[in-house]
């Protein structure tokens, strides 16, 4: 962007030289010593394009006269530093934009052996080259040797040596011109665009690069705030990135990196461009003004909604994106980077439309922060002075026109509106993530509570003392993976025939939802068990009890032993048993809570003395290393043939790579009564 965005007056601040200086006419005569002095003129101006108006002996007497001498007060309407000139836009020249030339006679008597400089002037629009006597001396900006429009970058300090004419001492005339381009869109920047807003300087050639130089410490030290601002919202970006990992759900951490990246990139860039001429400042800027200020808008708009957990109207956050895109495509033409294609008439219809758009983007943040007022109390009411700032902040250049100051130099270091609102923002921002954070742990805590009672219902629901069956030793083992398991048995002795009926399964899930739904299972086999020790009327009034509750479904096995050995068997999507180190051959079936009416397997056979029975969870087969291979079938088969316990099979599988709830039951025939294990 020209350099209207980020200029500084550099020159015009370090006049602090013990130096005098006098104001220059046309044919007056300048003595000097170890001095400097601003050229304020008469200059000579006229618009267009000619290389004859370099020449030294060209007539300007029909020129228009131009004095660069500052008005008490004055001040640069968008970037606010002092003794500001306006440029020709308000003299004479309105809606003028592209090429014209300054001339200057300047009488002067250098001492012997005093070589002369001239710095250029720390304000203009936009480029520029100086000539002295018809000698090209150098020029800010790049000039295509073919002619055509220059590149034009962020004003910066610049000193050109004068020639000696004759190489003596004594008086001597210096015809300077300076010949210069404003670019289009500088218009709609400034009411009083165009050439140079402050004088340039003429002195000794030491004194002139003392003084540049002073001004690029300058320059440096205005910008020294933009690279500070870069690091801290970079630092910030990664800091809500690293929030998203602790609570995928909230995507206010996202959307909070975002735009911290965003004006990172917008800062780097600024201060980049205010250093160095390594890209055209029209690119650079129709990257911050076109791109990068309108995705943060609509950004910072987004944040706030969904801060404050806003749901309606439903419609709006497309309707941020449609105005986020409009306001990319009003910034584009608005703005006139497409000069050549757009008519100057268009470019300023769509600076309006830019302007409402950012009108109605306050509107928005200021209604949202007041329905955060409405939901959140003191959470709005800190945001809304934020919000309101940080739109104003938005037409910093508006108001800048509007000749209202917006950029301050406190120290030398440049803050402007859009600063304070940024470290404004960034403590609202600290204060409400910090109370986030508070209410993240105490809602942890409260978690972790529940969690705890939840596995002491657990405790209570998987039997840690198995009852005494006569003619049965049972051994039991159950590991979950996380705090609350979603594995379940249950061992229910017949009161009269002296039959046993267990129940095993596995739900979907994991955690805490699983362990709820564990809850209702074992409480519905509790019922059931009263009435009936039926393995298939089982399984039936288990799959009614799930029906309808969603992704509640269950893998289930039912078996009954009979005091003589005789077992009925009936499953529902659960691994078949182990007889003898055998799987039982058995048809599949869909588990619990599926479908109304599902049919179950069913088979009956004996339990010989001696014989021994076990029972599964997949998380013995699914149990995975960290190579990922899994512990799987033939593992299991290897156990079994070498006879190992219930808590021997867990523990393999667990120290091989636990990935799932783990339990195991073991069941063998005797034929006197056997402790049972759990």
């Amino acid at each position: 962007m020209p350099s209207r965005r980020t200029r500084f007056p550099a020159l015009i601040l370090f006049l602090l030289l013990p130096l005098f200086a006098q104001h220059v006419r046309a044919q007056q005569t300048i003595t000097l010593g170890q001095s400097i002095a601003p050229l304020y003129g008469p200059w000579k101006f006229h618009t267009g394009d000619n290389p004859a108006w370099a020449s030294q002996d060209f007539d300007d007497s029909q020129w228009e006269t131009v004095d660069l001498t500052p008005q008490q007060g004055s001040f640069d309407p968008i970037i606010g530093v002092s003794n500001y000139v306006p440029g020709w836009t308000v003299k004479s020249h309105p809606g003028y934009w592209g090429w014209a030339w300054y001339r200057l006679r300047v009488h002067t008597n250098a001492q012997p052996g005093q070589k002369l400089a001239l710095t250029g002037p720390a304000d203009v629009d936009d480029a520029y080259q100086v000539f002295a006597n018809g000698k090209l001396l150098g020029s800010f900006g790049k000039f295509p040797a073919s002619g055509g429009r220059p590149a034009v970058y962020n004003t910066q300090p610049r000193m050109f040596l004068l020639p000696q004419p004759g190489g003596t001492a004594g008086a001597a005339t210096q015809v300077l011109a300076f010949r210069i381009w404003m670019e289009p869109s500088t218009l709609i920047l400034s009411s009083d665009a165009g050439g140079m807003h402050a004088a340039p300087l003429l002195g000794e050639a030491g004194v002139v690069t003392a003084q540049y130089q002073l001004a690029w410490l300058g320059l440096v030290r205005a910008y020294s705030m933009s690279p500070t601002e870069a690091a801290l919202f970079l630092l910030l970006a990664l800091l809500s990135l690293s929030l998203i990992l602790f609570d995928r759900t909230d995507t206010v951490y996202l959307w909070l990196a975002a735009v911290f990246l965003l004006t990172a990139v917008l800062e780097a860039i600024l201060c980049f461009n205010a250093w160095t001429e390594w890209d055209d400042a029209v690119v650079n800027a129709a990257l911050m003004d076109v791109l990068l200020r309108p995705l943060m808008l609509g950004g910072w708009t987004m944040v706030w909604w969904v801060w404050f957990q806003l749901r309606r109207p439903a419609w709006l956050p497309k309707l941020i994106a449609a105005l986020t895109l409009l306001h990319i495509l009003s910034n584009a033409l608005g703005e006139e980077f497409f000069f050549t294609a757009v008519p100057h008439p268009v470019g300023v219809a769509f600076h309006y439309v830019s302007l409402g758009i950012r009108l109605l983007f306050l509107l928005l943040l200021v209604g949202i922060a007041v329905e955060g007022i409405r939901q959140q109390d003191w959470e709005g009411w800190l945001a809304l002075p934020v919000v309101v700032l940080a739109g104003i902040a938005q037409f910093q250049n508006d108001l800048g026109v509007l000749h209202l100051r917006t950029v301050w130099f406190p120290f030398g270091v440049q803050v402007s509106l859009g600063t304070v609102a940024n470290f404004l923002l960034l403590a609202a921002i600290t204060a409400l993530l910090l109370r986030r954070a508070l209410l993240s742990v105490r809602r942890q805590r409260e978690m972790a509570l529940d969690v705890m009672q939840a596995q002491e219902v657990q405790q209570v629901l998987i039997p840690m003392a198995l009852p005494q069956i006569p003619g049965l030793t049972i051994e039991s083992e159950y590991r979950p993976a996380r705090e609350v398991g979603g594995d379940f048995f249950q061992i229910v002795p017949h009161a009269s025939d002296g039959s046993v009926l267990l129940v095993t399964g596995d739900v979907t899930g994991h955690g805490l939802q699983a362990g709820m739904l564990v809850a209702l299972i074992v409480g519905a086999i509790r019922a059931e068990a009263a009435h009936s020790h039926d393995p298939l009327l089982m399984l039936e009034s288990l799959n009614q009890r799930l029906l309808g509750r969603g992704a509640a479904h269950a893998t289930a096995l039912a078996l009954r032993i009979a005091p003589d050995g005789a077992c009925t068997l009936a499953n529902a999507g659960h691994l078949p048993p182990y007889r003898n180190g055998k799987e039982i051959d058995m048809p599949g079936a869909l588990p619990l809570g599926m479908i109304e009416g599902a049919e179950f397997s069913l088979m009956h056979f004996e339990l010989d003395p001696g014989d021994t029975l076990l029972l599964l969870s997949d998380g013995v087969a699914e149990a995975i290393d960290p190579q990922g291979r899994l512990f799987g079938f033939d593992r299991i088969h290897a156990l079994l043939k070498k006879n190992f316990s219930a808590a021997q099979i867990a523990a393999a599988a667990q120290s091989f790579g636990q990935n799932d709830d783990i339990s195991v039951l073991r069941v063998e025939r005797t034929l006197a009564a056997a402790p049972s294990v759990a």
